[in-house]
């Protein structure tokens, strides 16, 4: 049996720029920490951090007043910033900057009078956290159908995207709207962000390849459903797994090549752990298969680089 191990996979840079942000905001001020939401959509992640006392909140009424608040990769909405300063919580936005892109157009947009369809998934951090950017001004569009289904006479209108879709599935959209609305307004830059589509490009390129794909990653993490999907959509059998725990064996009967890779929120440990695993269980080898190198970097939040640096120089 091979493995094909897909590059690129796993942490981009704006969950590395969150995940540092959380470990750094610990060490400052220790547990309890609070987070507005999951850090990042994955339970390995998550669980380790809860186990070093981290708390994960869903309302901000969660947090004691004036204790110290992490915003998740995802970003959130206007209406929690100013809870977060009612309460006087000391909060660090570790919203990834391309998110954060999607939240500046969405205000430009609502300024300038347009109705916004916003291409996303109802109930996402990130989706909840955009359309309340313009509450009043965005519809959200999940599907062509939804497209075909909207009501009403808009004079201008401008289309932006969660970062985490399905390029395929968002391109059916956008031409769905472009049809309807033939001066339909969009962002200069796409907004789904490189690394999804580099490893769903990637998936793509490699899929075809393999019989069998497996996808580390999430249940709830918008990416990795998409990059299980792709793989889906191209022949061979594919599975979302967290870890090496939900591997099954009748997956890989007659199976001579495995394709591997991990989403955009998803450790490189637990993509080493089922590698092992196979190469253990089937005499595997392992091929490295590069599609696209990746050099993105985030800085830290500005606020919490001010903090280590106080830390710095008191000690």
């Amino acid at each position: 049996m091979k493995i094909l191990l897909a590059n690129p996979r796993g942490f981009c840079a704006g969950v590395n720029m969150a995940i540092e942000s959380l470990e750094r905001s610990l060490e400052i001020f220790g547990a309890p920490l609070y987070v507005y939401h999951e850090i990042v959509h994955n339970k390995y992640v998550v669980d380790r951090f809860r186990r070093e006392g981290v708390v994960f909140v869903e309302s901000l009424e969660e947090v004691p007043v004036g204790s110290p608040l992490l915003y998740s990769a995802h970003g959130v909405s206007p209406q929690i910033r100013e809870q977060a300063r009612t309460r006087k919580l000391q909060a660090i936005d570790a919203t990834c900057p391309l998110v954060t892109k999607v939240h500046l157009e969405a205000i430009k947009y609502a300024k300038e009078g347009y109705t916004i369809f916003l291409i996303g998934h109802e109930g996402h951090d990130e989706v909840i956290g955009t359309m309340g950017e313009a509450p009043e001004r965005m519809i959200l569009v999940e599907t062509v159908a939804d497209v075909d289904r909207l009501e009403g006479n808009f004079e201008k209108v401008a289309y932006l995207t969660q970062t985490t879709l399905s390029v395929d599935d968002a391109n059916m959209i956008i031409g769905a709207l472009r049809q309807r609305f033939p001066h339909i307004n969009n962002p200069p830059k796409d907004d789904i962000c490189y690394a999804t589509q580099n490893r769903q490009d990637a998936v793509r390129q490699l899929a075809p390849q393999a019989d069998l794909v497996l996808v580390l990653g999430s249940q709830n993490s918008s990416n990795s459903k998409r990059l299980q999907e792709i793989a889906d959509s191209l022949g061979p059998h594919s599975h979302l797994i967290d870890g090496v725990s939900e591997l099954d064996a009748a997956w890989f009967e007659g199976v001579q090549t495995v394709l591997i890779t991990a989403g955009a929120s998803a450790p490189e440990q637990v993509v080493q752990e089922v590698i092992e695993f196979i190469e253990k269980t089937y005499n595997a080898t392992v091929e490295d298969a590069f599609v696209r190198q990746e050099s993105v970097h985030f800085p830290l939040p500005r606020e919490l680089r001010t903090l280590i640096a106080q830390s710095q120089g008191s000690a």
